[in-house]
């Protein structure tokens, strides 16, 4: 029996899924590892805690599917994208703290920067906005930051990269330094037009080109693992960016099919097909995919920073709940929120906004306000910044969302998934297998290792678990997002640049 191993490193946990060739799980394992904050304004992983988890994720994964590693006919990665590691070529260790994709650290270097008027050329290349929350100002902080990192790394010595490529030279016991074009369009270096490192941007980041990685298919045989890892080599055969993987995973692979990721942070992609579509509502040109036989395909994107995040503040910052599941049913409890709203900018917002001075606010609370007034505005806040992505992509010249496909943990959550439908006002699809991004890592590989012949596969093992159609009358609606406007406003700008 051909199999498929899919490593889903995410951003609180690792995730390691066996599908078989039909795309039906078989053996599933996940493990948390730990948050680090050292300063209002950081987020950091460490790297070994990533390999640790992920590695014995995978082991498990394949226990529980009762499957050998020769049964394994490619591994697919999914990954978080963004957080940045530095480390040294001769031991693979890394030299710090991950920088992970939350961090803030850079703002004020992003800001001079746009002072300087670089953010439209650099906008214009990458299709990303000048902002902390890529990889590219979190490099330039290590290199100089660290002692003797710049020119060790100039020397060849050391090697930048997002989680798969670090995943990836682990795995391969240091023999591969590589990543794809979808990661790579992460790091505010890469050429959306030529598909390759942009020397301009490594010039004007002082990034050193010895640091980067080999650009390589997202679908495709890159290489194989160390035999000692899991017992057998195992090829790998897809590299995907957590979203642009669920995107795949979700059969958006025509132009105008969407999906919306609900995660720690929310992420919604539009396919635009085979050119890249530049964004006039501060929304990101990314590319999704290579090597399905089809050329690269790009597409728009919205970034949310807090999604299913507020869910975790409202459990361990609050203590509102003691499991993040109970937060449906505190919400449901209520009929509204009482104009209870809150805007979780605890990391300043997202697209399409990009303020990192803003700052998470509760507005509109009163003597009746309780718990479940604040949950159901939190579950709102996730609905209501999706909404304004889709709202940028429509005045970007998309057509009008048909239906929104849905992921991600959060996405199990029916209230959150009706107030979406409301907010819309388009149905929302939920799958049954609610970890696209895993199965679009699958489905990758499939497609790499030659296990399955043409991307229309996907849609045949893509199920349909509920179809939420949307229940609010315009003026509902309209009431709710104008009250949102005025509740952003005020958050933004908070904290003093």
């Amino acid at each position: 029996m051909a199999c498929l191993l899919a490593l889903d490193q995410g951003t609180t946990s690792s995730r390691a899924i066996v599908f078989d060739a039909d795309g039906r799980v078989r053996g599933i394992a996940q493990q948390a590892f730990a948050q680090h904050f050292p300063a209002p304004d950081r987020v950091e992983h460490d790297p070994q805690d990533i390999l640790r988890s992920q590695f014995a994720c995978a082991r498990e994964a394949l226990a529980n599917a009762g499957v050998g590693a020769r049964e394994v006919a490619a591994i697919g990665i999914a990954n978080q994208r963004e957080t940045t590691v530095l480390w040294e070529r001769a031991s693979g260790r890394a030299l710090a703290p991950a920088i992970v994709w939350q961090d803030r650290r850079t703002a004020a270097e992003c800001a001079r920067m746009r002072a300087l008027g670089w953010a439209d050329e650099v906008r214009a290349r990458t299709g990303l906005e000048l902002d902390p929350y890529f990889s590219a100002t979190k490099l330039a902080w290590l290199l100089d930051r660290l002692p003797g990192a710049r020119a060790r790394a100039e020397r060849g010595e050391l090697a930048f990269g997002t989680i798969d490529s670090w995943l990836v030279w682990h795995l391969t016991g240091g023999r591969l330094h590589v990543t794809d074009p979808g990661n790579a369009s992460r790091t505010l270096l890469f050429n959306l037009h030529t598909l390759d490192w942009d020397a301009l941007l490594l010039e004007r980041f002082r990034i050193p080109r010895a640091l980067l990685a080999q650009v390589v298919p997202s679908s495709g045989v890159c290489g194989e693992t160390e035999a000692a890892l899991f017992g057998a080599a195992i090829p790998i055969a897809g590299i995907g960016g957590d979203q642009q993987a669920a995107t795949f995973g979700q059969g958006c692979l025509a132009p105008g099919m969407a999906k919306n990721t609900y995660g720690t942070g929310c992420f919604l992609l539009m396919n635009t097909g085979s050119a890249p579509v530049a964004s006039h509502n501060r929304l990101l040109t990314t590319v999704g995919w290579t090597g399905v036989g089809e050329g690269a395909r790009y597409a728009l994107e919205g970034s949310v920073f807090m999604g299913g995040a507020v869910v975790q503040w409202l459990r361990d910052g609050l203590g509102l709940v003691k499991k993040a599941a109970e937060v449906e049913a505190l919400a449901a409890s209520v009929a509204d929120s009482a104009g209870v709203v809150l805007v979780p900018a605890f990391t300043g917002l997202g697209a399409p906004h990009w303020d990192a001075n803003a700052r998470g606010t509760v507005f509109g609370l009163s003597r009746g306000s309780g718990a479940a007034h604040i949950a159901r505005a939190a579950l709102e806040s996730i609905a209501l910044q999706s909404a304004d992505l889709v709202d940028a992509m429509v005045r970007d010249g998309a057509a009008p969302l048909a239906e929104l496909r849905v992921d991600g943990g959060a996405a199990a959550n029916d209230l959150l998934m009706q107030m979406q439908a409301d907010l819309l006002g388009v149905p929302v699809l939920r799958p049954r297998l609610l970890e696209t991004t895993a199965f679009g890592a699958a489905c990758l590989a499939a497609l790499g290792c030659g296990l399955w012949s043409h991307a229309g596969e996907i849609a045949t093992h893509w199920r349909l678990d509920r179809r939420f159609e949307p229940q609010w009358p315009t003026e509902r609606r309209a009431e709710m997002r104008a009250r949102w406007a005025r509740a952003i406003a005020c958050a933004r700008s908070w904290v003093a640049p």
